[in-house]
Order: C-alpha cells, then sequence, then structure tokens
C-alpha cells in the first residue's frame, strides 16, 4: 500500500508595504508629524480672531488706494511693503472676517513647515534622529502667535521661510560654488524683508552658521577662513544689507530706547534666556500670563524653569559626549545668534512701558526657536557631509561619495549607508534602544507642547475685539434710520491708544459695508458702550454753575453773548458737550468754550437738547442767540465725555 502524498500548505505571505513608504519611511512619518502639528495649529488658530493691530493694518488698507504711498508708510516703524499688500488684498475679498486671514497663515505655517524639514535632510544625516529638531519647530508652544495672530504671522512667517531658504542656498552654494545659490541667497533675503525689517537678521545668520558649522579651525580661524573662501556670498548679502538700510533709514525714525537701570536688563536677559528660550526648547512654558485681547505672555513658575536648566543642560552635555566638536559648534550658533536677537529686542524695548515683560513675549523669539531646532539637530545628529542628494533612512547608496565643508573634527560620513537604519555612529551598537530612546524624546516633547497649547488656546479664544464688534454690527442692524454716532475711541482691549488715531470709532468700523455715521453735532446722539450696544448718549463731566434767573436758569436773549461759569476748570482738548435748552422760536446760535472756536448750531422751538462736539478748554463758556428777539433759557450745560445715558 503507498503512502498518501503529504500536502504542505505556505503559510501566507505578508502583507506588503507600499513601495513608497519602504523607499523612504522617514519622509511618511515627517509627513505625518508636519500634517498633525498643522491640525494642531488650526485648531487653536480658528478659535481667536482678529486682535489689536490687526484692525488699525485692515482699517489703513481699507482706507487707501493701493500704491507705494500706502505700502512704503511705516507702521510703527515696520517697514513691511508686502505685508500691506497682502493685507489689502485680502481685505477687499472681506470685511472682518477672520477665515482668509486664518487659511493664509495655515498655508504659511504648511510651507515653513515643509520647507524645514527639507533643510533638515539637506543638513543632517537622514536619520530618524532629526525628528526631534523636526518636532521641536513644528509643535513649538511659543510659536502659536505666529499663525494665530495676522499681524504677527504677516511679518514672522515670511521671516521665518526666509530664514530657512536663505541657510539651504547658502550651504548648496557651500557645496557647489554655483552662482545660482547666491541669486536664490539674495532673492530669499528681499523676500524676509518685504515683509519685516527684522530679516536683516537673517544675513547675520548665515554668516554665524557658515563660521561656525562649515568653517574649519578656531574662532578666528573660522572667520578668517569664511570670509577669504566664500567672499561673493558676503558681497552679496552687504549689498542687499545695504540697499535696504538705506532706504529704511530714509522712512523710519529711531527706535533705540535707553534701560532705566541695570536691573531692567539683568530681567530681560533672565527672562529672555531662563523662561522663554530654555522652556522652549523643551516644549514649554506650561503657564501663561494674561495679556488682555492678544496671546498670552509666557510665565513658567519657578519650579519649572529649575527644572527646564537641569534638563537643557543635560542635552547639552549629553550631545557635548556623543558629539564634541560639532554638538559643541551648534550650541555656539545658537548662543551667538540668540544673544543678537535679544540685543535687538532689549535695544529697542527696554525703557518702554512694556519692559517688564520684554523677555516673555513669544513672538520676540519665534526666530530664535527656529535656530534653536536647527542647532538641536546639528547638536544630536552631526552635520551631512557629503555631496550627494539626502537619501532615504536606511537606504543604502551604491554611488562613490565625498566630503565637502564641513566640521574638520567630526569624520565625513555618509549615515545613509548604515545599516542599522541609518543610525548615526555614537548609538549604532544599540539601534532598539536608541530608537525606543528617540521615540519616548519626541512623545514626551509632542505632549508637553501640547499641554502648553491648552492654556494658549483658552486665553486665544476669549476675544474682546469679536465680541465687541458682533455687538456693534448687531446693533446697527436693528438701528432706527437717522442713528448717529460722535466719533470717541474703541475700548481700550479692542484697540490701544498707542494706535491713535486708528483706535477711534470712525476709523474702526470704516472697513464695514454698512458702517455707523459720525457727525459732530446731534439733537439725538447714540453711542455704543464698552460691549458694543447702541444705546442713548449722555455726557459726564463738569457742569455750568445754576443760572441767576429763576425758572429760566441763564437767559440769552437781544443778541448778546451771556457768559456761563463752570463748576470746574476743563482742560483744553476734543471735549463732548449737551445743553439742554427751551427757545420761544426756531434761531440759531453760537457756544464758545474758553476761547476755543465758536461753534454754531441750529435752535428749535420748545424744549430741546443739543450735543455738540467742541475744541476748547477753561472755567467759562459763552452763548449767543443770532435773532435778536429770540429768548433762550438753559440751566443744563455739562461737558466732558460721551456715556451712555442712564438708566431711570
Amino acid at each position: 500500500m503507498s503512502a498518501a502524498p503529504v500536502v504542505t500548505r505556505e503559510a501566507p505571505a505578508a502583507p506588503a508595504l507600499p513601495t513608497w513608504i519602504l523607499r523612504d519611511p522617514l519622509h511618511v512619518v515627517a509627513g505625518l508629524l508636519i500634517v498633525g502639528s498643522l491640525v494642531w495649529r488650526a485648531s487653536i488658530t480658528t478659535r481667536g480672531y482678529l486682535t489689536q493691530d490687526d484692525f488699525p493694518l485692515i482699517s489703513q488698507a481699507d482706507a487707501a488706494s493701493l500704491g507705494p504711498g500706502h505700502l512704503f508708510t511705516l507702521y510703527n516703524n515696520h517697514l513691511m511693503p508686502a505685508a500691506r499688500l497682502l493685507t489689502w488684498l485680502t481685505h477687499r475679498l472681506t470685511e472682518f472676517d477672520y477665515w482668509p486671514y486664518a487659511t493664509l497663515m495655515i498655508i504659511g505655517q504648511t510651507v515653513v513647515s515643509v520647507a524645514f524639514y527639507r533643510l533638515l535632510r539637506l543638513m543632517l544625516p537622514a536619520t530618524w534622529g532629526l525628528l526631534l529638531p523636526l518636532c521641536l519647530f513644528l509643535f513649538n508652544p511659543l510659536t502659536l502667535e505666529v499663525s494665530a495672530w495676522w499681524a504677527v504671522g504677516i511679518n514672522l512667517l515670511p521671516m521665518q521661510l526666509a530664514m530657512i531658504m536663505a541657510i539651504g542656498a547658502q550651504v548648496r552654494y557651500l557645496r557647489t560654488r554655483r552662482r545660482r545659490h547666491l541669486v536664490a541667497l539674495a532673492l530669499w533675503v528681499v523676500l524676509g524683508l518685504v515683509f519685516f525689517e527684522k530679516s536683516l537678521l537673517v544675513v547675520a545668520l548665515v554668516f554665524l552658521l557658515t563660521v561656525c558649522l562649515y568653517a574649519p579651525g578656531g574662532p578666528l580661524r573660522a572667520v578668517l577662513t569664511a570670509v577669504r573662501r566664500w567672499w561673493p556670498a558676503w558681497l552679496v548679502l552687504t549689498g542687499v544689507s545695504l540697499v535696504f538700510l538705506a532706504g529704511y533709514l530714509s522712512l523710519a525714525t529711531s527706535s533705540l530706547r535707553r534701560p532705566t537701570s541695570g536691573g531692567e536688563v539683568a530681567t530681560f536677559l533672565q527672562q529672555f534666556f531662563g523662561q522663554s528660550l530654555t522652556t522652549g526648547l523643551l516644549g514649554g512654558p506650561w503657564n501663561w500670563l494674561d495679556a488682555s485681547d492678544g496671546p498670552a505672555v509666557a510665565a513658567p513658575t519657578l519650579a519649572q524653569q529649575r527644572v527646564s536648566w537641569v534638563l537643557v543642560l543635560a542635552l547639552v552635555g549629553a550631545t557635548l559626549w556623543l558629539r564634541r566638536g560639532v554638538a559643541l559648534r551648534g550650541w555656539l550658533l545658537l548662543l551667538l545668534y540668540a544673544a543678537l536677537s535679544a540685543g535687538l529686542i532689549g535695544a529697542t524695548r527696554l525703557g518702554s512701558g512694556f519692559s517688564g515683560v520684554a523677555g516673555l513675549v513669544p513672538r520676540y523669539i519665534a526666530d530664535v526657536l527656529l535656530v534653536a531646532a536647527l542647532c538641536v539637530g546639528v547638536a544630536g545628529c552631526g552635520l551631512r557631509r557629503v555631496d550627494a542628494d539626502p537619501q532615504p533612512a536606511g537606504a543604502a547608496t551604491g554611488r562613490p561619495t565625498g566630503p565637502v565643508a564641513g566640521d574638520p573634527e567630526e569624520p565625513a560620513t555618509n549615515a545613509a549607508a548604515d545599516p542599522a537604519a541609518g543610525l548615526p555612529a555614537p548609538v549604532r551598537s544599540h539601534p532598539r534602544a536608541f530608537g525606543a530612546g528617540l521615540a519616548a524624546c519626541v512623545l514626551l516633547l509632542v505632549s508637553s507642547s501640547v499641554y502648553s497649547g491648552t492654556d494658549f488656546a483658552t486665553d486665544w479664544s476669549s476675544k474682546a475685539g469679536r465680541d465687541y464688534l458682533t455687538t456693534a454690527r448687531a446693533g446697527l442692524a436693528t438701528a432706527a434710520p437717522g442713528t448717529v454716532f460722535m466719533d470717541q475711541p474703541v475700548p481700550e482691549q479692542v484697540v490701544t491708544y498707542l494706535s491713535t488715531p486708528w483706535n477711534m470709532q470712525s476709523r474702526f468700523f470704516a472697513p464695514l459695508d454698512q458702517d455707523p455715521v459720525f457727525v459732530t453735532q446731534a439733537r439725538l446722539l447714540w453711542v455704543f458702550d464698552s460691549a458694543g450696544t447702541v444705546r442713548p448718549a449722555w455726557v459726564k463731566g463738569v457742569k455750568a454753575s445754576p443760572g441767576p434767573t429763576p425758572g429760566c436758569g441763564y437767559q440769552v436773549t437781544g443778541g448778546r453773548p451771556v457768559t456761563v461759569p463752570l463748576a470746574g476748570t476743563v482742560p483744553e482738548y476734543w471735549q463732548a458737550v449737551r445743553v439742554a435748552y427751551l427757545s420761544d422760536r426756531d434761531t440759531t446760535a453760537t457756544f464758545r468754550l474758553g476761547p476755543g472756536e465758536a461753534r454754531s448750531f441750529e435752535v428749535r422751538r420748545g424744549l430741546n437738547a443739543i450735543f455738540l462736539l467742541v475744541y476748547g478748554g477753561g472755567d467759562r463758556i459763552e452763548l449767543t442767540v443770532a435773532d435778536p428777539a429770540a429768548n433762550l433759557c438753559t440751566d443744563e450745560i455739562e461737558i466732558g465725555e460721551l456715556v451712555p445715558q442712564p438708566v431711570g
């Protein structure tokens, strides 16, 4: 009897991953992180609204025609023609809707995020280690206002992009000496400058990066080598800088201030380096200080500060132990650029009313955090020193490669050809432990950032400007025809007095299609209260002394002026006036406050009142009626500020 045949079944093959994932899994993971960071940022951005400087910028765009006169007008001493152009174009699509501005900022953040990842691939070995500096930049909570506040994002997003692309162009020039990279370098710097004059720091950054990371030798030798070897780059950047400075200085006034004391400087430096920068390297600041209607400022507790100091020192020590020379150069680059940025902020902000928190304002450090993320990558991963194109993580290349300019203390390596998933040499013998440690660090960093972002989002979602505008628009929509207002400032938390005259209601509401009507005199007047509600107007201030004529007060007749003493002195400025009167006929009258200009107004027969806007000051007024036969009695005159009419 023959044996039955043995049937063998092959185990089902494991499903193969798509080729595009196998080709470069680092691209896939980085792409997912970029998308995740954008979703996180968008969820925070869309909870807020326009705030503070956004309103004057939009009002100026609404009032101006498109031309050099508007584009090159300084805003708070900032020259930003491209930012004004983009604001002008965006405003033409909407009134005060926030979504176009939010959309543009998220698009800008997308471009910057992808560009930063590409820069990491250009400069660093293609290992999983570069995910840490990528996450440090993508999820940094101290840069949230860059993608949320239009007046900040329109300056800093182009500046960040210019920083990234200019560095990339410089690195490519160092490797190839091709002139087209010099052209790209100049164009990217110019792009940053037309959005924000602070982009002039990009020139300094490119020089410092070249000296610290790509020039061999000690400090003096590195500087001399960089100047001698790559002089065409410095010639191009010097030319761009001089042309820009000539134009900017011809328009701007000096913003330099003098600190009031050495203690003020010490406080600023401790805030900048000891609170903002150190916590920002770890996903901080974890606590925020409310800043009215604008974004919050960093406010880490003392315990959090001390923990951040220890952890940052540990990070620096670990990278110096693993990478020695290149890590030292990376941290030196960060220190030099941070000092340069701090010096600029200190020279223009200390000595002002806001110097007490100047080192805690996130937007003042947003450019430094980009450099910090890059330097963390350099210190942790080393420099990619081959002239071949970046290779996928874990993929081998069969082409020979040669070293290019880089840190002479680091041996030329092609980390992309490492069979251990592209791991850096110091951790190559423990790939699994390194992978687990890296994943834990990335997870902790992202978690820390998301935690910090929670309180920021809560503060950002509270918008006095949005509430004020929404209430005012609802009131205007239901107001009776002929409803008029007298111009006065919007609440301080909506637009600060520092933006005068663009904090006036006539300027603030002008971009609306149905904006309110403003007058300088009216019989029936309305005001917006502090919440934006439309209410009948009243005047609160200095009253007239009681008149001498019983049942009349002050009698104005015969065409003769009557002097009315006030119960106090009114400062010389624009004043609102309410005059209640009784007249026996229609005529006109003249009102004068102190030595100020006389204002005429119509007098109606019967019991009436008139609101006037006058310029003057003093302790007496003068009233005259034009018709000699007319008799006008008044004993109710008040001069001061417009307020809602008291209830009851």
